[in-house]
Protein backbone atom coordinates (compact mmCIF):
# COMPACT_ATOMS: atom_id res chain seq x y z
CA UNK A 1 0.00 0.00 0.00
CA UNK A 2 1.06 3.56 -0.69
CA UNK A 3 2.22 5.56 2.33
CA UNK A 4 0.44 8.93 2.49
CA UNK A 5 1.65 10.36 5.82
CA UNK A 6 4.88 9.60 7.60
CA UNK A 7 6.77 10.94 10.60
CA UNK A 8 10.33 9.90 11.39
CA UNK A 9 11.82 10.64 14.80
CA UNK A 10 9.55 13.63 15.42
CA UNK A 11 10.34 15.52 18.62
CA UNK A 12 8.72 18.73 19.82
CA UNK A 13 9.98 20.85 22.72
CA UNK A 14 8.26 23.76 24.45
CA UNK A 15 11.23 25.15 26.34
CA UNK A 16 12.29 22.34 28.66
CA UNK A 17 9.03 20.47 28.24
CA UNK A 18 9.12 17.57 25.76
CA UNK A 19 5.66 17.21 24.20
CA UNK A 20 6.71 14.64 21.58
CA UNK A 21 9.71 12.36 21.84
CA UNK A 22 11.01 10.43 18.81
CA UNK A 23 7.61 9.68 17.26
CA UNK A 24 7.75 7.53 14.15
CA UNK A 25 4.57 6.40 12.42
CA UNK A 26 2.94 6.15 9.02
CA UNK A 27 -0.52 6.09 7.53
CA UNK A 28 -1.13 4.12 4.35
CA UNK A 29 -3.82 4.42 1.73
CA UNK A 30 -7.01 2.67 2.82
CA UNK A 31 -6.36 3.00 6.55
CA UNK A 32 -8.42 4.52 9.34
CA UNK A 33 -5.80 5.17 12.03
CA UNK A 34 -7.00 6.12 15.51
CA UNK A 35 -4.67 8.14 17.74
CA UNK A 36 -5.50 7.57 21.41
CA UNK A 37 -3.98 8.47 24.75
CA UNK A 38 -4.72 10.08 28.10
CA UNK A 39 -5.01 13.85 28.49
CA UNK A 40 -1.59 15.47 28.17
CA UNK A 41 -0.15 12.53 26.25
CA UNK A 42 0.84 14.67 23.25
CA UNK A 43 -2.05 13.90 20.88
CA UNK A 44 -2.86 17.54 20.15
CA UNK A 45 0.78 18.39 19.50
CA UNK A 46 1.10 15.41 17.18
CA UNK A 47 -2.02 16.42 15.29
CA UNK A 48 -0.74 20.00 14.96
CA UNK A 49 2.55 18.68 13.59
CA UNK A 50 0.80 16.36 11.14
CA UNK A 51 -1.39 19.18 9.83
CA UNK A 52 1.41 21.70 9.45
CA UNK A 53 0.37 24.01 12.29
CA UNK A 54 3.58 23.25 14.21
CA UNK A 55 7.09 22.59 13.02
CA UNK A 56 8.82 19.84 15.00
CA UNK A 57 11.99 20.60 16.93
CA UNK A 58 13.54 17.56 15.27
CA UNK A 59 12.50 14.85 12.84
CA UNK A 60 10.70 14.59 9.51
CA UNK A 61 7.04 14.99 8.55
CA UNK A 62 6.04 13.92 5.05
CA UNK A 63 2.80 13.92 3.09
CA UNK A 64 2.89 11.95 -0.16
CA UNK A 65 6.67 12.00 0.11
CA UNK A 66 7.00 15.78 0.48
CA UNK A 67 8.26 17.61 3.57
CA UNK A 68 5.29 19.44 5.14
CA UNK A 69 6.84 20.50 8.46
CA UNK A 70 5.26 23.81 9.48
CA UNK A 71 3.68 24.34 6.05
CA UNK A 72 0.37 25.48 7.54
CA UNK A 73 -3.16 24.10 7.04
CA UNK A 74 -4.06 26.31 4.07
CA UNK A 75 -1.16 25.15 1.90
CA UNK A 76 -1.62 21.61 3.16
CA UNK A 77 -5.29 21.63 2.14
CA UNK A 78 -4.20 22.58 -1.37
CA UNK A 79 -1.98 19.49 -1.36
CA UNK A 80 -4.79 17.21 -0.24
CA UNK A 81 -5.01 17.04 3.56
CA UNK A 82 -7.80 18.61 5.61
CA UNK A 83 -8.68 18.73 9.30
CA UNK A 84 -11.94 18.94 11.19
CA UNK A 85 -11.37 20.37 14.65
CA UNK A 86 -12.44 19.19 18.09
CA UNK A 87 -14.04 22.56 18.74
CA UNK A 88 -16.48 23.66 16.07
CA UNK A 89 -14.94 26.34 13.83
CA UNK A 90 -17.89 28.05 12.14
CA UNK A 91 -19.10 31.64 11.95
CA UNK A 92 -22.49 31.84 13.70
CA UNK A 93 -24.03 34.43 11.37
CA UNK A 94 -22.99 32.65 8.17
CA UNK A 95 -25.52 30.28 6.64
CA UNK A 96 -24.85 26.60 6.03
CA UNK A 97 -24.45 27.32 2.31
CA UNK A 98 -22.02 30.17 2.90
CA UNK A 99 -19.92 28.12 5.31
CA UNK A 100 -19.53 25.19 2.91
CA UNK A 101 -19.17 27.58 -0.02
CA UNK A 102 -16.06 29.21 1.46
CA UNK A 103 -14.35 25.80 1.50
CA UNK A 104 -15.48 24.94 -2.03
CA UNK A 105 -14.30 28.26 -3.46
CA UNK A 106 -10.96 28.13 -1.61
CA UNK A 107 -9.96 25.12 -3.71
CA UNK A 108 -10.63 26.92 -7.00
CA UNK A 109 -9.23 29.88 -8.89
CA UNK A 110 -12.53 31.77 -8.81
CA UNK A 111 -11.11 34.50 -6.62
CA UNK A 112 -11.59 35.69 -3.07
CA UNK A 113 -15.10 37.12 -3.32
CA UNK A 114 -16.71 33.99 -1.86
CA UNK A 115 -20.24 35.31 -1.46
CA UNK A 116 -20.36 36.75 -4.96
CA UNK A 117 -19.18 33.42 -6.38
CA UNK A 118 -21.71 31.53 -4.31
CA UNK A 119 -24.53 33.73 -5.55
CA UNK A 120 -23.54 33.79 -9.23
CA UNK A 121 -21.72 30.54 -9.96
CA UNK A 122 -24.09 27.64 -10.53
CA UNK A 123 -21.35 25.02 -10.28
CA UNK A 124 -20.35 26.32 -6.84
CA UNK A 125 -23.96 26.22 -5.65
CA UNK A 126 -24.31 22.67 -6.92
CA UNK A 127 -21.15 21.53 -5.13
CA UNK A 128 -22.37 23.17 -1.94
CA UNK A 129 -25.71 21.36 -2.21
CA UNK A 130 -23.95 18.04 -2.83
CA UNK A 131 -21.75 18.32 0.26
CA UNK A 132 -24.66 19.54 2.37
CA UNK A 133 -26.75 16.57 1.22
CA UNK A 134 -24.03 14.08 2.19
CA UNK A 135 -24.27 15.33 5.77
CA UNK A 136 -28.04 15.75 5.87
CA UNK A 137 -27.91 19.54 5.81
CA UNK A 138 -29.40 20.18 2.38
CA UNK A 139 -32.70 21.36 3.87
CA UNK A 140 -30.87 23.97 5.99
CA UNK A 141 -28.75 25.72 3.36
CA UNK A 142 -30.21 29.14 4.24
CA UNK A 143 -30.11 28.57 8.01
CA UNK A 144 -27.62 30.63 10.04
CA UNK A 145 -25.08 28.31 11.66
CA UNK A 146 -25.95 29.58 15.15
CA UNK A 147 -29.42 28.04 14.86
CA UNK A 148 -28.14 24.51 14.25
CA UNK A 149 -28.03 21.87 16.96
CA UNK A 150 -24.61 20.94 18.35
CA UNK A 151 -24.60 17.75 16.30
CA UNK A 152 -25.50 19.68 13.15
CA UNK A 153 -22.75 22.23 13.86
CA UNK A 154 -20.28 19.35 14.08
CA UNK A 155 -21.49 17.96 10.78
CA UNK A 156 -21.24 21.41 9.17
CA UNK A 157 -17.65 21.79 10.35
CA UNK A 158 -16.80 18.36 8.97
CA UNK A 159 -18.70 19.03 5.74
CA UNK A 160 -16.51 22.10 5.22
CA UNK A 161 -13.41 19.94 5.64
CA UNK A 162 -14.76 17.42 3.12
CA UNK A 163 -15.55 20.29 0.73
CA UNK A 164 -11.79 20.86 0.46
CA UNK A 165 -11.79 17.51 -1.43
CA UNK A 166 -8.96 15.98 0.61
CA UNK A 167 -7.16 12.72 -0.02
CA UNK A 168 -6.57 12.48 3.73
CA UNK A 169 -8.79 13.91 6.45
CA UNK A 170 -7.95 14.25 10.12
CA UNK A 171 -10.92 14.11 12.45
CA UNK A 172 -10.14 15.62 15.85
CA UNK A 173 -12.72 14.35 18.38
CA UNK A 174 -15.54 14.52 15.82
CA UNK A 175 -18.20 13.47 18.34
CA UNK A 176 -17.11 15.54 21.36
CA UNK A 177 -20.01 17.45 22.86
CA UNK A 178 -22.51 15.26 21.01
CA UNK A 179 -25.10 13.15 22.84
CA UNK A 180 -24.04 9.52 23.25
CA UNK A 181 -26.96 8.28 21.22
CA UNK A 182 -25.90 10.39 18.23
CA UNK A 183 -22.21 9.42 18.16
CA UNK A 184 -22.47 6.28 16.07
CA UNK A 185 -24.82 8.04 13.66
CA UNK A 186 -22.27 10.80 13.11
CA UNK A 187 -19.43 8.31 12.65
CA UNK A 188 -21.44 6.29 10.14
CA UNK A 189 -22.20 9.48 8.23
CA UNK A 190 -18.49 10.30 8.20
CA UNK A 191 -17.51 6.88 6.92
CA UNK A 192 -20.13 6.98 4.18
CA UNK A 193 -19.06 10.51 3.23
CA UNK A 194 -15.42 9.48 3.03
CA UNK A 195 -16.27 6.70 0.60
CA UNK A 196 -18.40 8.98 -1.56
CA UNK A 197 -15.74 11.71 -1.57
CA UNK A 198 -12.89 9.36 -2.46
CA UNK A 199 -10.94 10.01 0.75
CA UNK A 200 -7.94 7.67 0.74
CA UNK A 201 -7.13 7.63 4.48
CA UNK A 202 -8.52 8.94 7.76
CA UNK A 203 -6.78 9.85 11.00
CA UNK A 204 -9.12 9.83 13.97
CA UNK A 205 -8.28 11.38 17.34
CA UNK A 206 -10.85 9.99 19.75
CA UNK A 207 -11.42 9.35 23.47
CA UNK A 208 -14.45 7.11 23.01
CA UNK A 209 -12.91 3.64 22.88
CA UNK A 210 -16.15 2.11 21.64
CA UNK A 211 -15.91 4.26 18.50
CA UNK A 212 -12.21 3.47 18.16
CA UNK A 213 -12.94 -0.26 18.29
CA UNK A 214 -15.81 0.02 15.83
CA UNK A 215 -14.23 2.11 13.10
CA UNK A 216 -10.42 2.01 13.17
CA UNK A 217 -8.18 -0.33 11.21
CA UNK A 218 -5.14 0.53 13.34
CA UNK A 219 -4.60 2.16 16.72
CA UNK A 220 -1.62 4.31 17.70
CA UNK A 221 -1.43 4.87 21.46
CA UNK A 222 0.50 7.90 22.72
CA UNK A 223 1.72 8.29 26.28
CA UNK A 224 4.07 10.98 27.64
CA UNK A 225 4.90 12.06 24.10
CA UNK A 226 5.99 8.62 22.92
CA UNK A 227 4.33 5.90 20.86
CA UNK A 228 3.30 3.32 23.42
CA UNK A 229 1.74 0.92 20.91
CA UNK A 230 0.85 0.68 17.23
CA UNK A 231 -1.50 -2.26 16.76
CA UNK A 232 -4.52 -3.66 14.98
CA UNK A 233 -7.74 -3.22 17.02
CA UNK A 234 -8.10 -6.90 18.00
CA UNK A 235 -4.54 -6.99 19.32
CA UNK A 236 -4.90 -3.63 21.04
CA UNK A 237 -8.09 -4.51 22.88
CA UNK A 238 -6.80 -7.91 23.98
CA UNK A 239 -4.17 -6.21 26.19
CA UNK A 240 -5.80 -5.05 29.46
CA UNK A 241 -2.61 -3.36 30.71
CA UNK A 242 -2.41 -1.28 27.55
CA UNK A 243 -6.07 -0.32 27.83
CA UNK A 244 -5.58 0.68 31.46
CA UNK A 245 -2.59 2.85 30.51
CA UNK A 246 -4.66 4.68 27.89
CA UNK A 247 -8.02 4.93 29.64
CA UNK A 248 -6.53 5.43 33.09
CA UNK A 249 -8.25 2.48 34.74
CA UNK A 250 -8.53 -1.27 34.19
CA UNK A 251 -11.14 -2.36 31.65
CA UNK A 252 -12.67 -5.82 31.80
CA UNK A 253 -12.06 -7.85 28.68
CA UNK A 254 -15.78 -8.48 28.16
CA UNK A 255 -16.43 -4.72 28.28
CA UNK A 256 -14.30 -4.02 25.23
CA UNK A 257 -15.70 -4.48 21.75
CA UNK A 258 -13.31 -6.12 19.29
CA UNK A 259 -13.40 -5.86 15.53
Amino acid sequence: MKTLIETVGVTKHYGDYVALNDVTLKVDEGEMVAIVGPNGAGKTTLVNVLTGLLKPTAGLVRFKGDDIAGIGPVKLAKRGMARAFQLVHIFPEMTVAETIGVAVISQTSRGLDCFSSLASDGSVREEVREFAAIFGLDDKLDTPSRLLSQGEKKLLDIASAFALVPEVILLDEPTSGVASGDKHGIMKTLMDAAKRAGVKAIILVEHDMDLVAEYSTRIVAIQAGRVLADRAPAEFFSDPELIAAIVGKPVARHAVRTV
